[in-house]
């Protein structure tokens, strides 16, 4: 298999889900420790994104922060309506792994991470930095920076990452404001050094005392968004916003989700759950068709047809006509391979799809993986069942 400079594991086994247009891993926190301390012991870049609701709305309008996401190692649901959203449509996260919740459950293993906080409020880097290196445990600050308030390129210079990947960390925490954190992140994927990093947004103030987290209780109701409410009175438009956004989400998209994956299923009842993968390959294409059910039940077995694809080093192109179903775990493993291409500057594209699938991946969120050329094919075998 070719594998990139990029490419630590495979992403193809990660058990990702495709929720509502961004995807997330279904991980518990010691393995998300695990791979968070494997990845700091080499020197591939390992981008950890922790999504919450404000993620979930800003990927809708933002296409650089969404690719950002989908980029991303780790993508985990930080915020509780996140994980709500995702057991309505049934799927397996039985929690929040939130950022500040892998910050601070990493002071606790053992080793060597040796971190680097970058961002935050005027002064919080430093203050935290000293405060963790007060702590016992096993991580260790190694440097911090203010960039103070100015533009990602402002925040680009060869001074700032001289700065940063000369102190020998292993793991960057940026709190730039997720927008912006995201942003430059991804635009400096290739000029950082440090092979972990990721935005945690607040971690760095509540570490070092300048704003207060809210308490466990409160945070495992899911109204740790009324705590920063009181703590930081600023915040209130953009939770006020995202709860509008949540509520038109459920209306539009989850609820008719939920109707159409119950009547698609029942409809195709009597036709089992029988699932196949043809492949056919030019000097330049790899051209998969999906039979049947594309479900979580049947993700084991497409796995391997398509890390052998994308290990062919060519275009890859996935034929729909005969798919009955597809839902979030499939188009998980959809994104993933989407990643892995992007990373050889190959593409992913998608051949006669018929209405119904066209219709489940709008509903999902993931309409803009379809191509106008894909979206417009009216297939006419389709039509005439």
């Amino acid at each position: 298999m070719k594998v990139t400079k990029h490419t630590r594991t495979d992403d193809l086994t990660r058990e990702v889900y495709g929720v509502l247009g961004i995807p997330i891993d279904v991980i518990d926190m010691p393995t998300a420790l695990r791979r968070i301390e494997t990845a700091a012991t080499g020197s591939a870049p390992f981008l950890i994104s922790t999504a919450n609701l404000n993620f979930l709305v800003t990927s809708r309008s933002d296409v650089e922060f969404r690719e950002s996401l989908l980029r991303s190692d780790l993508c985990t649901a930080d915020g509780m309506p996140v994980v709500w959203l995702a057991r309505l449509l049934g799927i397996p996260i039985s929690k929040r792994i939130a950022g500040s919740d892998i910050f601070e459950a990493l002071k606790s293993v053992p080793g060597s991470l040796r971190v680097f906080l970058f961002g935050g409020l005027p002064g919080a880097a430093a203050a935290a930095c000293q405060r963790l290196n007060s702590e016992p445990g096993g991580m260790k600050c190694v440097g911090s920076y203010y960039p103070g308030f100015c533009t990602i390129d402002q925040m680009s210079t060869d001074a700032i990452f001289d700065t940063i990947n000369s102190s020998n960390a292993n793991f960057l925490a940026a709190a730039l404001g997720a927008k912006k954190g995201q942003a430059w992140l991804l635009q400096n994927h290739d000029r950082l050094r440090i092979p972990v990093r990721v935005h945690l947004g607040a971690t760095i103030n509540f570490q070092a005392g300048t704003v207060r987290r809210a308490p466990t209780l409160v945070r495992s109701l899911g109204f740790e968004w009324l705590w920063r409410i009181k703590e930081e009175p600023q915040l209130w438009r953009r939770y006020w916003e995202d709860g509008i956004f949540l509520m038109r989400l459920i209306v539009t998209q989850v609820l008719p989700l939920l109707v159409l994956i119950r009547w698609h299923r029942v409809g195709r009842r009597r036709k089992g759950q029988a699932f196949v993968i043809k492949q056919s390959e030019d000097h330049k294409t790899v051209i998969l068709s999906i039979i049947g059910m594309a479900t979580a039940q049947n993700v084991g077995n497409a796995v391997c047809c398509l890390q052998d694809a994308v290990a062919a080093a060519k275009h890859v192109v996935i034929n729909f006509a005969d798919t009955e179903l597809i839902d979030p775990r499939f188009l998980g493993l959809l994104l993933m391979v989407s990643k892995r291409l992007k990373e050889q500057q190959l593409n992913l594209e998608f051949a006669q799809v018929p209405p119904r699938i066209s219709r489940l991946f709008r509903l999902n969120g993931f309409g803009f993986l379809l191509s106008p050329k894909a979206e417009s094919v009216a297939y006419d075998a389709y039509e005439k069942r």
